[in-house]
């Protein structure tokens, strides 16, 4: 029988097997028991045989006349039996016409034996004999796995042939007669009480067998359920971190022992923060559930592995390697998700939908030996895709120079600047061009290496906000400015640049007054410059952080005007104190058109009521233009180059500056 026990115990009933019907659980007995009853009863049968062979050397002994009848009559209804039971084999007939072969032999057996053995003239030894038929009685009963009524049948049939035969021999011997008689009829009563018993203690085996096998599958299907459990992410039903991560080893390990290349996909929801506050937690919950399905249901086919990185942050795994694949699977991803049409009104970027930013990196020869390389690629790529407008995939390229392994040393480097004393502050002078004095000073940051080699702003600045440095670092650079150039007096004002992902950290206004706190600085000595280079209007938690430190007194700058693609927007949405004119609008203005560029601009800011400060004056003709254009404010080399704070102690006190 092919079905298990505990197929057919799901098969039969849903509930525990003590709940089940008696009737159900007896025939599901009788099927789970069917092959070893038709083992037994083969194997039985022909030892039954043999025996029953054997036993020709007693008819010698004791009823030599007839012997040979006998034996004759043994060797027929063996061979017949044997016939009929293995043409039944042959044909695979069920146990239970097997158990009624064995019976019937156990009948035809005792009766064409006793024919020929009754005719013997050995009266005294045929009367003895005649005991050894209750050997037939307890092979039905004892021997052969018969259910209750069949051995019941079977011996009933060799007491009657008994009582028959004694009655025919000895009618008048009525000693013999109850002697045997109860002989053969307490044999009968003992054997089928004690098969009663076996097969009950048979079923209850059973019973007990099936409530173990119950027991041992609903543990292991508890298990399977904890185990998936702790390998699925609570909302939204796909592989949590610590499955991806497994997944990610296998995968690692194949590629490194059977050249099994695949690919790492990081997926963010953007703008996701602003969906969330703005529509709630819930549609924020269901927004991320209606996006994993999506994938789920895209990366099917590629048989790739899905999982939620982060808060709104998933990753694909999938055993592709070549640049093509990868690529062609980021864009499946980005393009179902937006496909979704998850309305998202709140972001300010020309979308309306949700979308996802899509970052990927495969492996390669030169793949490295670290499993978190390829994730970091991937990581940087997203990064890349983010930069680049979201909405957008990004290929980690290592030819490109920004994802250098000597971008990644900085990256390293950067952790620790602050605390090998790596990192300091330079400050580049910002005068009035109408008094020649200097007014203020902007702060910049400058790297070095453990060796000293110096790094330039404009390769560990973009790593440091990619990794999250920068938050430190920009904390540590408005202590050190307070400390060491505003708190002592050196100058009135410093400037220092803050990045737009500085503002959108939680707490950090709250960082920054502590500083003032702590230094006894004022805010109205402090001013930070920011640059145009992230959707002001898109970004309402950059503008309460904006209007938190001008609440404290802190100057607004904005730096590099012009540069950027929401400059407009931003003079409309923010009263700005100062706007810095990038220094690329002084390059051309000794050509009309340059010149008539550099002139709107100035027009359009003094229209909107802001201070002027145009940067990068190099020579006497830009310090003489801003004369003629009158311009206030202005830096550049030509007016002072950074330089540390020690050469700021008695600039302020001098009476007048270069480039007057």
């Amino acid at each position: 029988m092919q079905t298990t026990l505990l197929n057919a115990i799901e098969a039969s009933w849903p509930q525990r097997p003590q709940d089940a019907p008696t009737a159900e659980l007896y025939n599901l007995y009788r099927r789970h028991i069917e092959p070893k009853r038709a083992r037994a009863a083969r194997q039985g049968l022909w030892v039954a045989v043999i025996v029953y062979l054997l036993f020709a050397i007693t008819d010698i002994i004791l009823i030599p006349d007839v012997a040979r009848d006998t034996i004759v009559a043994r060797f027929m209804v063996g061979a017949s039996v044997l016939t009929v039971l293995e043409t039944l084999v042959w044909f695979r007939a069920g146990a239970r016409w097997l158990d009624i072969t064995c019976a019937a032999a156990l009948v035809t057996g005792y009766l064409f034996w006793l024919l020929p053995a009754v005719a013997t003239t050995a009266t005294e030894s045929i009367r003895y004999y005649m005991i050894f038929g209750t050997i037939f009685m307890m092979g039905a009963n004892l021997f052969f796995n018969f259910f209750v009524l069949l051995s019941a049948v079977t011996s009933a049939f060799v007491l009657v042939i008994f009582f028959t035969s004694i009655l025919m021999l000895f009618p008048t011997d009525m000693p013999y007669l109850v002697a045997f008689g109860t002989f053969y009829i307490s044999c009968f009563i003992f054997t089928s009480y004690v098969n009663w018993k076996l097969n009950g203690e048979r079923y209850n085996v059973f019973l007990n067998a099936l409530e173990a096998q119950h027991q041992h599958h609903e543990s292991e299907q508890r298990g399977k359920s904890l185990e998936r459990l702790s390998n699925t992410d609570y909302l939204t039903g796909i592989d949590n971190r610590r499955a991806i991560d497994k997944r990610l080893r296998d995968l690692w390990n194949a590629w490194h022992n059977e050249g099994t290349g695949f690919a790492a996909i990081l997926v963010d929801v953007d703008f996701f923060k602003k969906y969330n506050d703005f529509y709630g937690h819930q549609a924020g919950d269901r927004c991320l559930i209606l996006v994993a399905n999506a994938l789920q249901e895209a990366l099917t086919p590629f048989n790739a592995s899905l999982g939620r990185y982060g808060g709104e942050e998933f990753i694909v795994l999938a055993q592709i390697a070549k640049r093509d694949q990868v690529s062609s699977l980021a864009e499946i991803i980005r393009s179902t998700v937006e496909r979704l049409n998850l309305v998202h009104d709140q972001r300010r970027d020309g979308q309306a939908v949700v979308t996802v930013s899509v970052g990927a990196s495969y492996t390669r020869p030169n793949s490295g030996p670290k499993l978190e390389r390829i994730i970091d690629e991937a990581d940087r790529a997203l990064y890349s895709a983010k930069a680049n407008g979201r909405n957008c995939i990004r290929m980690f390229n290592p030819d490109d120079p920004l994802s250098s392994d000597d971008n990644e040393n900085i990256a390293s480097l950067l952790r620790m600047a602050v605390k090998k004393d790596l990192v300091r502050l330079v400050y580049q002078p910002i005068q009035n061009l109408q008094t020649g004095k200097l007014e203020a000073v902007e702060a910049l940051m400058r790297l070095q290496m453990i060796d000293g080699t110096p790094i330039s702003p404009g390769q560990f600045i973009p790593i440091a906000e990619r990794t999250g440095s920068i938050l430190e670092l920009g904390l540590w650079a408005i202590r050190r400015v307070c400390t060491e150039m505003l708190a002592p007096g050196h100058v009135p004002l410093s400037s220092v640049n803050v990045s737009a992902i500085q503002l959108k950290s939680r707490g950090f206004a709250l960082a920054v007054s502590t500083i003032l706190e702590e230094t006894g600085v004022k805010g109205e000595r402090l001013a930070f410059e920011i640059t145009e280079g992230i959707d002001m209007e898109g970004q309402s938690d950059v503008i309460r952080c904006i209007k938190d430190l001008e609440s404290m007194g802190i100057r607004i700058w904005l730096d590099d005007f012009g540069t950027g693609f929401a400059g407009l927007s931003w003079l409309r949405l923010f009263p700005f104190d100062t706007v810095k004119i990038d220094r690329s609008f002084l390059q051309d203005t000794d050509q009309p058109h340059g010149r008539s560029m550099l002139e709107d601009i100035i027009r359009l800011i003094r229209h909107r009521g802001h201070k002027i400060l145009i940067e990068g004056l190099e020579t006497p003709e830009h310090v003489a233009l801003m004369h003629e254009l009158g311009i206030e404010h202005g830096q550049g080399f030509y007016l002072g180059r950074p330089a540390p704070v020690t050469e700021f102690r008695d600039l302020a006190k001098l009476p007048a500056a270069v480039g007057r």
